[in-house]
């Protein structure tokens, strides 16, 4: 049995929200560190690859018995799930998470906003000397949602039940936790809404789908 089930959702921006991109050039008074942006429409992304490493990461606390020096040394549940490159035990990630870009500024301008990002001025204080290092980090607005979608490739329905219930707990994870850098700042913080999945490519039977859906709004 194959199918390919998708996950969608919004994720929404509870915090101002950083994930970096390229400033190869900064000019004086300029912001120091810009988020991450689509070059057509110019709204924040949050990079599929944020999203999954970020997941793996806290998934791997859980589910981990040894220490994990690499995402190549997980446990065998989150590398049958997430992929593998290790030489002799290679394997496929079952999950494609794809790039989300920010969908909702039309109505954020209609509540008063007039930029998608904020710049948030921080400071580095020499303990020894007292002298600050001032800085300029770019974050997303708060109320910022972002369209999820993620690919689940099923070969087999046990596996599927089992990995949609690690999924799960990543989501819970994550929300109690944060997106992006500074963290411990305040930054990233997120939430998780309207998380359904339907069937993009096969069959899957009513009664495994309804059960998938009831996981993910556990």
């Amino acid at each position: 049995m194959f199918a390919k089930i998708e996950i969608t959702g919004n994720i929404e921006v509870l915090t101002g929200m950083h994930i970096g991109g390229s400033n190869s050039y900064s000019a004086i008074g300029t912001v120091d560190s810009p988020v991450i942006k689509d070059t057509k429409s110019g709204n924040p992304i949050i990079p599929g690859s944020s999203l999954k490493g970020k997941m793996r990461t806290l998934l791997a606390k859980v589910y981990n018995t040894n220490v994990a020096n690499s995402p190549d040394e997980d446990c065998a549940d989150l590398t049958s799930l997430f992929g593998s490159s290790k030489q002799k035990n290679i394997r496929t990630s079952r999950v494609l998470f794809s790039d989300m870009i920010m969908s909702n500024w039309d109505d954020l301008k209609k509540l008063g906003l007039r930029t998608k990002t904020e710049v948030k001025f921080e400071n580095t204080i020499n303990r020894a000397t007292a002298v600050a290092n001032p800085r300029q980090i770019e974050r997303v607005v708060r109320g910022a949602l972002f369209p999820m979608s993620i690919i689940y490739e099923m070969t087999d329905p046990e596996t599927l039940k089992k990995d949609f219930k690690i999924l799960k707990t990543g989501f819970k994870l994550l929300e109690a936790d944060y997106l992006g850098g500074s963290g411990s700042r305040g930054y990233g913080k997120i939430e998780f809404k309207n998380l359904d999945i339907n069937v993009r490519f096969g069959e899957l039977n009513n009664e495994l789908l309804e059960e998938c859906r009831k996981i993910l709004a556990e």
